[in-house]
């Protein structure tokens, strides 16, 4: 099953388990984010990467400038552990770490959760790949992906038991929209994907072949 199937099968489940009112909500916020235009005014390709330093799992600074020094990165970010979506994306990297590392990419996915969380996540999926914990979403703004939950969202995330305030250490109820970049050794970004439905993502395959495009001096940006 391709990982696009897997995305679609996913929401199928999810949309068989909310009622139409919860579904409504859900589709209504995609669509207030979609229209604010915030995902166009992202990173993008030809853009130079923010620098960042933030603490993995394991509580060790991990640095971009230091990644870029190996070759090309990949950064995703991501909402958090509860989310089923970022869980399957993050499993999808997994499976395609021993290749993309082969192209000389490093993969790092990062969420404004706590450490504790970003290492669950990290058990959870069985990852050989650092997870960062971005407290405040300080990095995911500097990439234009920060956005505020509305009030009946917060409303619907404590009834799920998703307690942001718990699990990011803050009361902002922000989150990063779903993001994934490419970015050269010379930290420019070369593929960029931003997309204010959750439920999509860009496919792990398209940045693999784009990694190894850079391997072979054949990169072209998208």
């Amino acid at each position: 099953m391709s990982f696009q199937d897997e995305l679609a099968g996913l929401k199928q489940m999810s949309l068989e388990k909310r009622g139409p009112a919860v579904i409504a909500l859900y589709e209504r916020s995609v669509d207030e984010l979609r229209a604010s235009g915030m995902a166009t005014r992202a990173l993008a390709v030809g853009d130079p990467m923010p620098g960042f330093a933030l603490p993995n799992a394991n509580g060790a600074t991990v640095r971009s400038a230091e990644l870029l020094g190996k070759g090309p990165l990949v950064v995703t970010f991501y909402r958090g552990g509860w989310c089923p979506y970022c869980n399957l994306e993050l499993r999808a990297y997994q499976a395609r770490i021993d290749r993309l590392r082969a192209a000389g990419a490093t993969v790092v996915a990062i969420s404004p959760e706590l450490p504790d969380e970003t290492a669950r996540a990290t058990g959870d999926n069985a990852l050989a790949f650092d997870v960062l914990s971005d407290a405040g979403n300080a990095v995911a703004r500097s990439f234009g992906l920060v956005f505020k939950l509305g009030a009946e969202m917060v409303e619907i995330f404590r009834r799920n038991g998703n307690d942001l305030e718990r699990r990011n250490g803050d009361g902002s109820w922000e989150l990063p929209i779903p993001g994934t970049f490419v970015v050269d050794a010379g930290g420019v970004v070369v593929l960029a994907d931003v997309d204010p439905d959750y439920t999509r993502r860009l496919d792990p395959a398209q940045v693999m072949a784009t990694v190894e495009a850079l391997a072979t001096g054949t990169a072209a940006a998208r």
